[in-house]
């Protein structure tokens, strides 16, 4: 039996935050109803799937999807802080343009530029980001050898995660991740692999 983990990635179902056009991690936002939409839709598309567990992030948007693709299958679903989205600190909530934009340059540094070291007002650094996401992989990984598991997680972390994870993963800037668009990580003996990356 092979030790290859598969791991289906996927950004939550759209969320009130996002229509908004609020900033950060924003961890109560709840699912539109075309967010509920897109999270059954998922659902769907992984249902041939021999899925082992269900895991998301702390955030209502996330579980809430995950618990989508989980109750078909009526597995539950362990929610880890550490597959939270990024932390804008003391901009956390705004709607102000400048700060959305320079969220986006940090985002570009991290991913592009490999500067791990920026971050968005007194938030969290890539640095810490990929920190936490790559120990939360990790520890999936060792959960499940040889199993298939499904991560709902948010854009920006999931995003910076996979460029640092995968040996390709820089190619991925320029194609932002939508809502609730499953793609696959591979772990194959120590290294990752994305096997595909979502479009619209």
């Amino acid at each position: 039996m092979s030790d290859r983990v598969r791991v289906w990635c996927l950004r939550h179902g759209e969320s009130e935050n996002v229509t908004a056009g609020v900033a950060g991690a924003v961890p109560e936002s709840p699912l539109t109803e075309r967010g509920v939409r897109q999270a059954a839709e998922a659902a769907r598309g992984l249902a041939k799937e021999p899925v082992a567990h269900v895991y998301s992030s702390t955030a209502l948007r996330a579980r809430d999807t995950a618990r989508a693709i989980a109750s078909s299958r009526y597995l539950d679903v362990d929610a880890l802080a550490d597959l939270s989205e990024v932390s804008i600190g003391m901009e956390e909530g705004t709607s102000d343009p400048v700060v959305r934009r320079r969220t986006a340059e940090v985002l570009r540094a991290w991913i592009v530029d490999r500067d791990l070291r920026q971050q968005v007002a007194d938030g969290e650094s890539g640095l810490q980001v990929v920190a936490r996401m790559t120990s939360a992989f990790q520890r999936i990984a060792a959960t499940h050898p040889g199993e298939t598991v499904i991560v709902v997680g948010h854009v920006a972390s999931l995003s910076v995660a996979v460029a640092r994870l995968c040996p390709s993963g820089p190619q991925i800037w320029g194609a932002p991740l939508p809502h609730a668009k499953p793609f696959l990580l591979e772990l194959d003996h120590e290294t990752w692999h994305c096997r595909s990356w979502p479009s619209r």
